[in-house]
């Protein structure tokens, strides 16, 4: 079945632009600056989204591989944004929802005694009761804080180490779009490739470092997909090393094989009032299968991170950037 896939673009002036993907094409959509605002229209007028978007389409084109190589005036930009500004754009995720990535966090923070780790008795609890019967509520899953609309990044971009970082590896996943309406209803727009980059030295320290090894930047793109079908997606995620493949490995991701159901996942994320505030924009990374740090992999400065989803549109590609700044002392002023 054909999907509908969109990129968000600039050009050199700034000017963004919408283009619904016709492979080998980009097909702008007239009078639509962002994703953000086309769902809001079509909340508004109370109109599916794939209709506003064929009656939107331009006759204006251009060819989508050069904008995707980067050799074109006009740049990607992450799939799905707020687009007055980054205040306006909550990003966050879920853990452990994957088995895999449950036993990677199980070795990061296992002890002499043979017990299960706290990481492992969430992942089994999102398995016994992760995907309630309808009308139920599940368990909660594990839920973290990524930052705001600021750390989002669009394909290409290079995910950056600070200076304060320890690490940066990626994790790939899936990403949900969401806007809040002006009644404060949450809306799914649709699902997109993500590399939801995080500091996993930093948390190997100690699993109460979780929280700030999440809050780097992130990508998400290049397309967004409007679908609601979450039932199974599968793909590839690898790492290339001076134009040689370092790493790779076969990902799942989709209810068939996560601990908990989107409804359940969404009902957690949506249930605290400062998450339904109007006209919110969210991105909801949903959780790994594979990563390459879990394989004793440190990834190095100009190393190429690779997402693919089939069903999600052109792969994710980021290059990974180590600054060369030192920490300094930042010193708060007093008023």
């Amino acid at each position: 079945m054909e999907t509908t896939r969109l990129v968000q673009l600039s050009d050199a002036s700034q000017q963004r632009r919408v283009a619904l993907v016709q492979e080998p094409l980009l097909r702008f959509l007239q009078n639509t600056t962002s994703i953000y605002t086309l769902a809001l229209d079509a909340i508004q007028n109370k109109q599916p989204l794939t209709d506003l978007i064929q009656s939107r389409l331009s006759d204006e084109t251009i060819d989508y591989q050069p904008v995707y190589d980067g050799q074109s005036t006009w740049k990607l930009l992450p799939a799905f944004d707020h687009p007055e500004g980054p205040f306006g754009c909550i990003v966050s995720g879920t853990g452990l929802t994957h088995k895999n990535s449950a036993l990677n966090r199980q070795m990061m923070h296992e002890s002499a005694v043979e017990k299960p780790t706290d990481s492992m008795q969430i992942y089994q609890w999102g398995v016994e009761g992760g995907s309630p019967e309808p009308g139920t509520i599940g368990v909660q899953p594990e839920w973290f804080y990524k930052g705001n609309g600021a750390f989002l990044r669009a394909h290409g971009q290079p995910l950056e180490v600070p200076e304060y970082g320890n690490d940066g590896g990626e994790e790939p996943e899936v990403a949900g779009a969401y806007l809040v309406d002006e009644a404060g209803t949450p809306w799914r727009i649709g699902f997109c490739t993500g590399n939801e980059f995080s500091d996993h030295i930093m948390e190997k320290k100690n699993y109460l470092y979780l929280a700030p090894s999440k809050l780097r930047q992130c990508a998400i793109g290049p397309e967004l997909v409007v679908t609601d079908d979450f039932s199974e997606w599968t793909g590839t995620v690898s790492v290339d090393r001076n134009g040689t493949s370092l790493w790779s490995s076969p990902i799942r991701t989709g209810e068939k094989n996560m601990a908990h159901s989107l409804q359940n996942l969404e009902y957690h994320h949506f249930k605290y009032e400062a998450h339904r505030l109007p006209l919110q924009a969210h991105v909801h990374f949903f959780g790994a299968d594979a990563f390459s740090f879990g394989q004793g992999i440190a990834l190095q400065d100009g190393d190429l991170m690779r997402v693919e989803w089939s069903g999600l549109g052109r792969a994710l590609q980021n290059p990974l950037r180590l600054t060369n700044a030192t920490e300094q002392l930042l010193t708060v002023q007093a008023l």
